[in-house]
């Protein structure tokens, strides 16, 4: 770029929605500068890598800064649109009570102050709770004040654009999924619309920033209520001696049945996290996807209690957890069930025994297992006494059965189900 043009596209929050965002309008030949806190990672996307395991985004990353349309910064700078994708967490108080943490999402609005001007278009693509889009109008006209500027936020415009993309698929689905655009008034949804239609080859269905905010977590509560329904049904089952994963199977030969199938817990940034969203607004009236909550919740407390009974057979207990990302063929440990289910089995078991790990996603294990060793499946199976198997990854179908078969085997996923 030349010195004061403004970019075209400014995304704060380079992580796993982001990164692929801002990379994937670089390839259209818009200009973008990214935007994260974390030094490290500006330094390394500034080097053409990724700091996240995503098919093919290094690729893109690479020829988008290698090409000059995409820069990695620590802070923003002027753009005519700026895209917010910062996490979205929940908190717990004392008494077990979730909610939304929106410090991230204020931070990035408050940082958009000094660079924003009358014309640009703000958009909240982090999973919010509804009125949060409001409330960035609310933050940017505070920042605005505190930096002394004469700009009012009558001038700007805002939508709320969730993404709906799948990790291991992000940027097929970025692409081909339909997606939402919320405005807090029609013209910012046009624009809104109209940006996205840079990359998006599906349809683009323009509504109210509220309705937006709903249906994004309208999808995610969904979701976890149908795997709540599962990972009972598994619990029903080891307690009554039936195979679930057989049941699953015949039941699901009803044409209007479609059981989804059962695993350690719930994961991840989005099916984890966002259902709380919407009890913490309406905690009276969301029964149900309260429940699920719990229900998916408890799973983790459940699968670490066969594991201990079955440890306890042993004097020195060698335990091998499959698997620490909170799905498949991702190196997210977000939210993770695996990843909690291990850490407890350090904790109850890690004093008489060993805990291994095989993740084939990461090179190193976080700190909360530096008591736990990470190993490769086939150095798992040669030690372990109790296998667990916690994550359906590519390279553990691919692995032979035949060793397991003198290994007492936990198998939350499926992976050996019907051998």
């Amino acid at each position: 770029m030349k010195a004061n043009e403004k970019y075209d596209i400014c995304v704060v929050g380079l992580g796993y929605i982001g990164l692929p965002t801002a990379s994937i309008f670089a390839a259209r030949g818009k200009s973008v500068l990214g935007v994260d806190v974390v030094s490290s990672v500006v330094e390394t996307i500034n080097a053409g890598k990724v700091h996240i395991v995503e098919p093919d985004l290094d690729l893109m990353v690479r020829a988008a800064v290698q090409g000059g349309q995409l820069l990695a910064a620590t802070n923003p700078a002027p753009a005519d649109c700026f895209i917010v994708a910062v996490p979205t967490p929940f908190e717990e108080d004392a008494r077990g009570h979730r909610k939304p943490d929106l410090s991230y999402i204020e931070s990035a609005c408050l940082s958009l102050a000094p660079v924003i001007e009358a014309g640009d278009l703000v958009i909240l693509e982090s999973t919010s709770p509804v009125g949060t889009t409001e409330k960035v109008r609310e933050w940017i006209a505070a920042g605005l004040a505190s930096v002394g500027r004469d700009l009012s936020t009558d001038d700007i415009l805002f939508a709320h654009c969730p993404e709906r993309i799948l990790p291991g698929q992000m940027l097929q689905e970025l692409v081909t999924n339909d997606r939402m655009s919320g405005g807090l008034t029609p013209e910012a949804a046009g624009r809104a619309t109209e940006l996205y239609r840079a990359f998006c080859t599906a349809e683009i269905f323009e509504t109210d920033a509220r309705t937006a905010e709903m249906v994004k977590l309208v999808e995610n509560a969904s979701r976890d209520v149908s795997i709540a329904f599962a990972n009972e049904l598994s619990i029903i089952c080891d307690s009554l001696g039936i195979d679930v994963w057989d049941t699953i199977r015949l039941a699901n030969r009803h044409p209007r049945v479609n059981i989804l199938q059962p695993g350690p817990g719930v994961g991840g940034h989005c099916i984890a996290v966002d259902p709380w969203f919407i009890v913490d607004a309406a905690p009276n009236d969301s029964r149900l996807i309260q429940t699920a909550r719990e229900v998916n919740n408890s799973k983790p407390f459940r699968v670490i209690a066969q594991v201990v009974e079955k440890a306890a057979r042993f004097k020195e207990p060698v335990i091998a957890c499959f698997g620490i990302a909170f799905k498949p063929n991702v190196d997210d440990l977000r939210e993770s069930p695996a990843k909690q289910i291990a850490e407890a089995l350090v904790t109850e078991v890690g004093d008489v025994g060993t805990i291994l790990v095989v993740e084939p996603n990461i090179e190193a294990l976080p700190e909360s297992l530096s008591k736990a060793e990470l190993v490769s499946a086939e150095d798992a199976v040669k030690q372990a006494d109790i296998a667990v198997i916690l994550v359906r990854h590519r390279e553990f179908e691919r692995l032979d059965t035949a060793p397991f078969h003198s290994l007492v085997v936990i198998d939350t996923v499926g992976l050996h189900a019907g051998q």
